[in-house]
């Protein structure tokens, strides 16, 4: 009997693996650069402001070797990619996003992107980095090549890393380790009854809010102590794992909306030194001058959303990043909620919303390349096309900000050629051929 129940137990498991492995994409990361690369003829849109007509843009290694316009001496070997008609963009950056964290974010199996507690700060996220989620590959689709990977849950959520979106295992995919430690701002608002939990009708939401600021504040000063410490009788992880943010070295990442919260967190940042960007920042457009003048930049969260309150315009959240870079405030926008992972292929036409919304095409387009890379400390081997710089390039037969007209044709992540294809274009076909469509 138990021989019967080893078997069975063994065909179901071989059974379930073979049916698994029929419905993955047949789909692995590009090779490394082989032979120099020449895209001519090209529309380029440096990501810095600049347009280049009639252009050439030369890859080796890996790297943007050169570009200008007119015609490229001839290379030996080289691949040459005519983009006559077409236009060159640097990669999209996805700023703030779960992904590879989730893949199905109602199965409890298949989220990994919170730890329990509320002082978290020595956790990494980029261990828990899927790069087998089928998710990415539907983002490289439409022009987003690198993400930054956020972990969630508790006050001091964790440390984020940047990773490029074509990569056999997390340390394939790391662009920049741990380059943040993440924030929640704690409530700042006495909220309507409705929304307060049950039995909580008489709770100060405020003065608890600043019960846990006060916690945060007492965690930053034990850690400030402990890191001028020259050595430990013991290593305390949790103080460990925010000593960047005293040097810098790290960026602190703060998630609010209210210009309250952000007051509050730019007064946290003075008090330790730390360089600041708000994730959110919803209310940013009433106080971009306070933001200027203290350097903090923002990453705008969902821009296709209504108004945070009943008293702002409709489109105000379309507006804010012209109020932003009306005022010199360095930005960037991200789908940084809880499916912040699958929309980010968005982004690209998010930007072009902006574009008509008070920005320029090519300001909507630095916002979510240079911009990003800037804010995510990349900025010097990524976020524009410039000579020195890793070949992260998207080639399109449309403008890339508009979803009417673009079509990636042809994707660059370290000057490898990415294969294109995706769960969605697969079904799309599959379908397509089962119908018979032509």
């Amino acid at each position: 009997m138990q021989k019967i129940m080893y078997k069975i137990f063994f065909s179901i498991l071989l059974m379930s693996t073979t049916c698994v492995g029929y419905t993955q994409e047949n789909m692995h990361p590009a090779p490394k650069q082989a032979k120099p690369i020449v895209i001519q003829n090209a529309t380029i849109h440096n990501g810095n402001g600049k347009v280049l007509e009639g252009a050439y843009l030369v890859i080796e290694n890996g790297k943007i070797k050169a570009l200008g316009t007119g015609t490229v001496t001839s290379i030996p070997g080289a691949e040459i990619i005519d983009a006559s008609g077409k236009h060159v963009y640097p990669g999209i950056i996805a700023a703030s996003t779960n992904l590879g964290l989730v893949e199905v974010s109602t199965v409890r199996a298949g989220a990994d992107y919170q730890e329990l507690g509320d002082l978290n700060p020595n956790i990494h996220s980029i261990v828990a980095y899927n790069t087998d989620s089928k998710v990415i590959n539907t983002l490289r689709s439409n022009g987003v090549l690198l993400a930054h990977i956020v972990p969630a849950g508790g006050a001091i959520r964790g440390s984020s890393s940047v990773v490029q979106l074509d990569a056999w295992n997390w340390e394939d995919a790391a662009y920049k380790i741990d380059n943040g430690v993440h924030f929640n701002m704690p409530v700042l608002l006495n909220r309507p009854n409705q929304f307060r939990r049950r039995g909580s009708e008489s709770v100060d939401l405020v003065k608890l809010g600043l019960d846990k600021l006060e916690e945060a504040r007492k965690f930053f000063r034990e850690a400030s102590a402990y890191n001028k410490e020259k050595t430990h009788t013991a290593v305390n992880l949790k103080y460990a794992g925010v000593q960047g943010l005293f040097d810098q070295s790290q960026t602190f990442f703060v998630h609010c909306d209210l210009v309250r919260e952000m007051m509050v967190a730019i007064d946290l940042a003075n008090e330790f030194g730390f360089k600041l960007v708000i994730v959110g920042g919803s209310d940013s457009w009433l106080i971009p001058d306070i933001l200027k003048k203290n350097n903090v930049a923002v990453i705008l969260s969902e821009p296709h959303s209504l108004p945070a309150t009943d008293d702002d315009d409709v489109d105000q959240p379309y507006k804010t990043g012209a109020a932003l870079q009306k005022a010199g405030v360095l930005f960037t926008i991200c789908q940084d909620n809880g499916s912040g992972y699958w929309q980010q292929r968005n982004l690209p036409f998010q930007a072009g919303t902006m574009a008509a919304y008070g920005l320029t095409k090519e300001e909507a387009l630095t916002a979510v390349t240079l911009s990003a890379a800037k804010i995510l400390g990349i900025e010097e081997k990524a976020g524009s096309l410039e000579v020195g710089k890793d070949a992260n390039i998207v080639i399109s037969e449309g403008d890339l900000l508009d979803m009417k007209s673009s079509k990636v044709s042809r994707a660059f992540i370290q000057g490898r050629m990415l294969n294109l294809d995706n769960k969605q274009t697969q079904l799309y076909e599959k379908y397509k051929y089962k119908y018979d469509i032509k």
